[in-house]
């Protein structure tokens, strides 16, 4: 009989699926007293399975990151404990510094999950590029997964 752990495990493309089908995650960077210092970003997964997302430049988090660039991310989803299901995600980060960068980041985390034609396309990367002047973006390279969904014990805990 397999382990309850490898019951509940997604498979990588489960994993893909579930974070498109989402909005937020959590970001938990180290802080430099040694506390774990999470915070709500809305995030964008490119086709290598990249995760990204953009901040001020000035943020507590990219201080963490510039000094220890490991950080967890957390989606997860479920009001009852037969519903559970999440991802944590194991991760190095770069921190991109370059406008142009950053703007395609926020025009691609801002259209996820729908198309766009072209004009509204500029039209919002003529919009994000101002935010974009003060911001960085975290990309954030995955080492390991760890995932669960809940409803798969079937009602058995």
């Amino acid at each position: 009989m397999p382990s309850r752990r490898q019951s509940i495990a997604l498979s990588p493309d489960e994993i893909r699926a579930y974070l498109d089908s989402q909005k937020t995650l959590i970001v938990v960077s180290n802080g430099r007293d040694g506390f774990p210092h999470p915070m709500p970003m809305w995030f964008w997964v490119d086709d290598s399975r990249n995760v990204y997302c953009t901040t001020f430049r000035k943020s507590q988090k990219v201080l963490n990151l510039q000094r220890d660039p490991k950080a967890s991310l957390l989606v997860e989803s479920g009001l009852e404990y037969a519903d559970l299901k999440g991802v944590v995600i194991y991760a190095d980060t770069e921190i991109i510094d370059e406008v142009g960068a950053v703007t395609d980041v926020l025009v691609a985390i801002n259209t996820r999950g729908r198309d766009i034609d072209d004009a509204a396309k500029q039209a919002l990367t003529q919009t994000v590029r101002r935010t974009a002047e003060k911001r960085v973006a975290l990309k954030f390279r995955p080492r390991d997964y760890v995932s669960w969904d809940h409803s798969r014990l079937g009602g058995r805990y």
